[in-house]
């Protein structure tokens, strides 16, 4: 899918996790990881957020120095210190007012945004999870990976992890 050309912005998506693509499990991330928070942090700060509804509970609050955007599809929703949009349509007028606009999940958000998104910033985990919640195949041949840390499991963090980020060349 061609992604659209806009003047302003593009779509980035940030997510974390293991190898068969499980991103969370009963609303939660099925691992803690400190290093990535503090990555998650750092590539958001400063940055629109846009996320579903059942993200954003997990969450429970707007996350400081950051616009949070939830996108959800009951028209009765509104949440205080948030802008609450319903449609992708909402989503690419949004992206006209900034440079980058950062998609955090959960599942279905992904899904509905990824073929829009221009960069990813992905975390792979190295570990086995139960899973309910999984990342869409992002056919890893229509992006390249432009940056690339990987480190070893440590007393912080128990398991192995990399940090990437993939810019779409198809």
């Amino acid at each position: 899918m061609k992604t659209p050309a806009t003047k302003q912005g593009i779509i980035s998506v940030i997510v974390a996790m293991n190898p068969q693509r499980i991103i969370g499990f009963n609303n939660k991330m099925p691992w803690h990881l400190p290093a990535d928070l503090s990555y998650f942090r750092r590539i958001t700060m400063g940055k629109p957020m846009v996320m579903g509804r059942k993200t954003y509970e997990s969450i429970g609050k707007p996350l400081p120095g950051r616009q949070t955007i939830i996108l959800s599809h009951q028209l009765d929703l509104h949440v205080e210190g948030c802008q609450v949009i319903h449609s992708l349509a909402e989503v690419l007028h949004v992206l006209h007012d900034y440079p980058e606009l950062m998609v955090i999940g959960g599942g279905s958000v992904y899904a509905t945004l990824l073929p829009y998104a221009q960069r990813l910033y992905l975390t792979i985990i190295e570990g086995e999870f139960v899973g309910d919640t999984y990342f869409p195949d992002y056919k890893p041949e229509n992006w390249q990976v432009t940056q690339r840390e990987t480190h070893a499991a440590d007393a912080k963090n128990p398991f192995n992890y990399t940090f990437l980020v993939l810019e779409r060349v198809n």
